[in-house]
């Protein structure tokens, strides 16, 4: 069963350690990147992340603190994170016809 999307109001851009960005718009985005895809599966900042996404998406942790905990593994790993511009849509794109709220 898939989670719920719990989306962030600004989605985060990380840059991987293969050197391509790729862009994180929502909760489950970062938590199924943690634990389907994370480079090294060990760490203070990794332990955190995945606690306070699961949190989040059991509306336990609030969703921007589960963003900090994402972003401080990011940075644990060597991935530099930014925000992404307000224009930038999870489901259509850059280019979308919806704005972030």
């Amino acid at each position: 069963m898939r989670l719920p999307e719990i989306p962030w109001t600004v989605p985060l851009s990380v840059r991987l350690q293969s050197g391509t960005n790729r862009i994180f718009a929502s909760v489950y985005d970062a938590l199924d990147f943690l634990e389907h895809e994370w480079p090294i599966r060990h760490g203070e900042g990794y332990e955190r992340a995945v606690v306070a996404c699961r949190g989040a998406l059991n509306r336990s942790v609030p969703s921007a603190v589960a963003r900090e905990a994402f972003i401080g593994a990011c940075l644990e790993a060597g991935m530099a994170t930014s925000a992404v511009a307000a224009h930038y849509h999870a489901r259509s794109g850059p280019h979308g016809n919806k704005p972030l709220a």
